[in-house]
């Protein structure tokens, strides 16, 4: 009972001990400032590192992109092929099936361009939900194009 008693104290001594050496707050304020100029200094470092990893995954991301908007294009003019009602279940579940991949693969990409993604995703899921609605409907593509236009122009700029 009392070894029990004693190493329960010894551990909950060892935890308020690490414990106190980490409060943030202890210590000199000369301590706090000597790290942030050496902080600095290394960061330039850093960013151009990771601007060029930014850059590389942005290029690779946009090749995938131009990639599954080809592939995508392709298998929604086979899907319109068959023809109402059971292709434009097809064409809706292609396009729902091309904004995904166009997602994934826009992940790691700036911000510029994952954003101009993220427009061409909304606006191929609102194709998708305009086909899914009606067998008899053909919605335009204009907001689509543009829409590419702008992710075409965001790639271009990478």
């Amino acid at each position: 009972m009392h070894r029990t008693l004693l190493t329960r104290s010894v551990a909950a001594l060892a935890v308020v001990a690490a414990m106190a050496g980490c409060d943030p707050q202890t210590g000199s304020g000369d301590t706090t400032t000597a790290p942030a100029p050496a902080t600095t200094s290394a960061a330039p470092a850093v960013d151009a590192t990771s601007a060029a990893a930014d850059d590389k995954a942005t290029a690779k991301a946009c090749a995938e992109i131009k990639k599954d908007l080809k592939e995508n294009s392709d298998k929604v003019a086979e899907a319109e092929k068959i023809g109402p009602p059971a292709g434009h279940i097809a064409v809706s579940a292609q396009w729902a099936a091309g904004s995904a991949s166009l997602i994934a693969h826009s992940t790691g990409a700036n911000e510029t361009v994952r954003a101009a993604a993220d427009e061409v995703q909304a606006e191929m899921m609102s194709l998708s939900d305009e086909y899914n609605e009606s067998a008899k409907a053909k919605p335009s593509k204009k907001k689509l194009e543009a829409a590419i236009s702008k992710l075409t122009g965001a790639c271009s700029a990478t």
